[in-house]
């Protein structure tokens, strides 16, 4: 016959509450210590147990995202940009965009920030409860082009549709060719009010049929469904990662 506590241990275990196993016997000598009820007592387990599962659960989302470095707002430098709106950006970390299934749009030149501020909402988002996935363009185009290749591109497409926040990265630094162009537009129209992206770019809209090998068709095609829904946040001045060399040639 399993004893009362073998039986409490194995349940626990079976339920996944690594907490409440774990700390249970240790809060209830608290308990009789501190004369708290057993409403007092049943609060302070299951809130452990919560904020732990609560913790695992956004180090899985985290994991899940791919960010190559994690960022966050309070990390930004205000200061280093000529122009940015910081109002219409703190206003995004509301998140309020995802819910509408809208897109937000960086653009400025190559190190103003963009990748930096469209990190911190994809980790404020994980933080948030929303499902995120942070993907190079060019990165994109090459996985689906080789799935392609397999006969796996259905397969590969889901997982650019799937998360609630799709972060592209970097369009407009590599041209891409038509195929490429066929490629990205698949996931982008079939996100389209499905779910959010967030995208950086160097290259005003004007100038992205160079991006999608001068095809106008289809560059009208993809700027209309990111457009449609979407913020964009304009960021004007030099590179951050410039800084140094040109503080050193100030100072000569």
């Amino acid at each position: 016959m399993k004893t009362d506590s073998s039986l409490l241990q194995q349940h626990l275990d079976y339920l996944k509450l690594a907490y409440v196993k774990n700390q249970h016997s240790d809060l209830a000598q608290q308990a009789g210590e501190k004369h708290w009820s057993h409403v007092e007592y049943l609060r302070r387990l299951i809130e452990g147990e919560f904020n732990e599962q609560r913790q695992r659960a956004v180090q899985r989302r985290l994991t899940a995202a791919r960010f190559p470095v994690v960022k966050t707002l309070d990390q930004f430098r205000w200061d280093w940009p000529k122009k940015i709106n910081r109002l219409q950006v703190q206003n995004l970390f509301r998140l309020e965009f995802i819910g509408q299934q809208a897109n937000v749009i960086f653009l400025g030149t190559v190190g103003t920030g963009k990748s930096h501020l469209a990190t911190a909402l994809g980790y404020a988002a994980c933080l948030e409860g929303f499902s995120v996935l942070f993907a190079n363009a060019v990165s994109v185009i090459n996985n689906l082009t080789a799935a392609q290749k397999h006969g796996a591109l259905k397969s590969e497409l889901r997982k650019y549709l799937r998360p609630q926040l799709l972060i592209l990265d970097e369009i407009g630094y590599l041209p891409i060719d038509q195929h490429g162009a066929n490629l990205l537009f698949q996931v982008i129209s079939q996100r389209y009010e499905r779910g959010s992206i967030i995208l950086t770019t160097n290259k005003a809209f004007k100038q992205w049929p160079t991006i999608f090998n001068n095809d106008s068709t289809i560059t009208a095609a993809v700027l209309d469904r990111l457009l449609h829904h979407a913020e964009t946040v304009l960021i004007e001045g030099t590179s951050y990662r410039m800084k140094d060399q040109d503080e050193a040639q100030a100072a000569r």
